[in-house]
């Protein structure tokens, strides 16, 4: 059964997408903390140790002597139910958004919106001079949303109970009550940061209406989550006039194909992602993929 789990894991770091790999370094932390929680013995001060080196701090000194807690604290949650909830925001919204936007682009925007949300806090606490720490993925989920809700505003999301909710109410209402939380002092710090990371998702929408891709630079230098589904087996070179040296490299998209799809998003952005009609809703699907 073991050896089933661990063979289902591999297969989806190798063949899934950045969304279920994001999610399951988040559950291997989970898991890991738990399990570092479950055997400490009782008294014993490893697991708040544990939490204290990868939660981000409230402290400026301590952050200095940690700067890596800026981002282990996006992937840290302790309460199964504080994991579940954002889990399952990251994989609705994050499925969203990657079949738009491509699927290259959902790590550096989960990076870019736990660092905003992180910078967010930092400031808060300089200004309140609260004490604590702040650890999740709210921050980086919070900018996701946001981004998906902007270039998609009308895509429609069925709920529970309640029937098709398009994206652009549900991302307002969590907007607004992130607002309301603040305002009667509820998790203040938190909710902070949730401002952090959604401002960072409108950041990012206006900058690449400039021209310009925040998520360039890390999409670049990212290679711990690359797919590895397609790796060349060790073989002899042996050149022949007959045959063309084949193409390892991954050839550019076509310029018409990229010029295509800059029509589709500009279609979203002026009338939403309900807009398209079942052959551009395919083409900007395959376009993703093959991103």
């Amino acid at each position: 059964m073991f050896q089933s789990v661990l063979d289902d894991i591999k297969a989806q770091f190798s063949y899934g997408n950045m969304v279920s790999k994001i999610i399951l370094v988040n559950l291997f932390v989970f898991l890991f903390i738990i399990i570092i929680k479950a055997f400490t013995p009782a008294g014993s001060e490893v697991y708040d140790t544990l939490i204290e080196w990868i939660a981000l701090p409230a402290d400026g000194l301590t952050l200095l002597k940690r700067p890596w807690t800026i981002f282990t604290y996006m992937f840290l949650h302790e309460g199964l139910w504080h994991f579940a909830w954002n889990m399952i925001m990251l994989y609705w919204f994050g499925r969203i958004l990657g079949d738009l936007m491509g699927d290259n682009r959902m790590l550096p925007l989960y990076i870019l919106g736990g660092l905003a949300g992180g910078l967010m806090y930092i400031i808060y606490v300089q200004i309140s001079g609260t004490l604590g720490d702040v650890r999740g993925a709210s921050a980086a989920i919070s900018c996701i949303i946001i981004t998906a809700a902007l270039v998609a505003p009308n895509y429609n999301i069925r709920l529970l109970l309640i029937g098709n909710v398009r994206l652009k109410y549900i991302a307002l209402a969590l907007f607004l009550f992130d607002l309301v939380s603040i305002a009667e002092g509820n998790n203040v710090g938190g909710n902070f940061t949730h401002i952090g990371g959604a401002i960072m998702g409108i950041t990012f929408i206006f900058m690449l209406r400039q021209g310009m891709d925040l998520t360039k630079p890390f999409s670049k230098d990212i290679s711990l989550f690359a797919n590895t589904k397609r790796r060349e087996a060790p073989m002899k070179v042996v050149h022949n006039k007959k045959f063309p040296k084949r193409k390892l490299d991954k050839e550019p998209r076509p310029v018409n194909i990229q010029e295509r799809i800059d029509e589709i998003l500009d279609k979203i952005n002026v009338s939403g992602y309900d807009s398209l009609n079942s052959e551009e809703k395919d083409f900007l699907y395959k376009a993703s993929k093959n991103s």
